[in-house]
């Protein structure tokens, strides 16, 4: 299998996020054919359909060429109020204009949701999914990553739950093997 570029997205600003600890653990437990880098999505301006012009924000261009440039798409997002968070939806939304003109369109993704509570992130993880259907997204249906119990799974930085370990390890191998039947 060739080496194959992915965009980790985490929908989550703060510093001691346990989206981004999550993500990162993700990321560790890649097999090798995967490359994966955490993509920036704090700082793009809101999605305005104004500025959408020939000359729009240069921060939604490079995010937009970054998103072109790479094989798949692994969303990493927390729940809020039982849905995504904003800025999640505004990179989602950036990504997927102009109209016709997706960044988004056939990248082959996976959606991980968290929460401190049981159901771990359950509405998150299918309000992204709903977003990607609309962006002709092939994403991963098996197996589902809802991360329960999030704030007892690690010490400090360090993954600490040692079945959750072997989960993402399982879930990352079979992310690899779905971005590779999906990739141009």
């Amino acid at each position: 299998m060739a080496t194959r570029k992915i965009a980790v997205l985490v929908g989550s600003l703060r510093k001691e996020s346990f989206t981004r600890k999550l993500a990162k653990s993700l990321m560790l437990a890649a097999p090798p054919t995967l490359e994966l880098e955490i993509v920036d999505i704090a700082h793009l301006p809101m999605y305005n359909e104004d500025d959408e012009t020939d000359t729009p924000p240069p921060r939604w261009t490079e995010f937009r060429e970054r998103i072109r440039d790479v094989d798949g798409i692994l969303f990493c997002t927390p729940e809020y109020n039982r849905s995504l968070p904003g800025v999640l939806k505004n990179a989602i939304d950036v990504g997927s204009r102009p109209y016709g003109k997706a960044a988004w369109t056939g990248k082959p993704c996976a959606v991980v949701s968290q929460s401190p509570g049981a159901l771990g992130g359950f509405g998150a993880n299918h309000a992204v999914r709903q977003c990607l259907v609309f962006l002709n997204m092939p994403c991963m249906q098996m197996p589902e990553a809802y991360i329960g119990g999030i704030a007892g799974k690690f010490d400090g930085d360090q993954l600490t739950d040692e079945s959750l370990r072997g989960f993402l390890q399982q879930f990352m191998e079979c992310f690899a093997t779905w971005v590779e039947r999906h990739a141009d």
